[in-house]
């Protein structure tokens, strides 16, 4: 029953401007990344209502939520699990990963990816084995290995820097903008808790960086330093 009254609060909130405008920024053309992905035209702030409203909802009907072929349906239900996960136990944080990781062909824009990875992903593997992510980050699936790079947002804040460093290396030549703008985020993120390790990491790789990335990652340094790199 809570499944359908999801769908009807979100077509309630539709507006269909929105949805224009929305297919148009997550790039939906033919040929572009997010192909043929539908908008109902609700706004995230209106979604984050409905997700918090319905976070009790079994895993069984998120995960058919997610399989939708609307793109708010599956935002709500990542959103959903992102609210689920801090209150769960070992078990059920175990069931939500795995849930999220069998179904990462439906994460499939960058909005989708960016705001459940780090709180899913990376906060279940702050303690455990991360082979997973290495997996996922030499995918040839754009958005899985966008998962990688960001699932490390929440190492980085708790001060665990490797992954980060090795997960952007494996992902240093990787061609698309979408990875450039991710990699470089982390770096930026990564410079703000240590900009020592992002200065050194720098010296060796930037030669190689695409500049979308670079750009990025020298983001907060001081306009001397930026220079410095951008000119080399």
């Amino acid at each position: 029953m809570s499944f359908l009254k999801i769908k009807k609060e979100l077509k309630k909130a539709a507006r269909n401007k929105q949805a224009k405008t929305l297919s148009r920024f997550f790039k939906t053309g033919k040929g572009e990344y997010g192909e043929g992905d539908l908008f109902l035209g609700v706004k995230v702030p209106d979604i984050r209502k409905v997700a918090k409203k319905y976070k009790d909802l079994e895993l069984l009907k998120v995960e058919k939520l997610l399989q939708s072929k609307i793109h708010e349906y599956r935002l709500t239900a990542l959103l959903i699990l992102t609210y689920k996960f801090p209150q769960a136990d070992e078990k059920e944080r175990q069931k939500i990963v795995s849930l999220y990781l069998k179904n990462t062909k439906y994460i499939n824009n960058w909005d989708l990816v960016d705001l459940s990875a780090p709180k899913i992903v990376g906060e279940y593997f702050l303690d455990k084995d991360r082979k997973i992510l290495y997996k996922l980050a030499k995918s040839k699936d754009l958005w899985e290995k966008r998962i990688a790079i960001l699932a490390t947002y929440a190492f980085l804040r708790q001060n665990q820097l490797k992954d980060t460093i090795k997960i952007s290396l494996l992902l240093l030549k990787d061609n698309h903008d979408l990875i450039h703008k991710a990699v470089g985020w982390m770096l930026r993120e990564l410079g703000k808790k240590d900009e020592k390790v992002l200065t050194q990491f720098l010296e060796k790789h930037f030669k190689a960086m695409p500049r979308t990335m670079l750009r990025y990652s020298i983001e907060r340094f001081e306009e001397k330093k930026r220079k410095y790199f951008l000119k080399k």
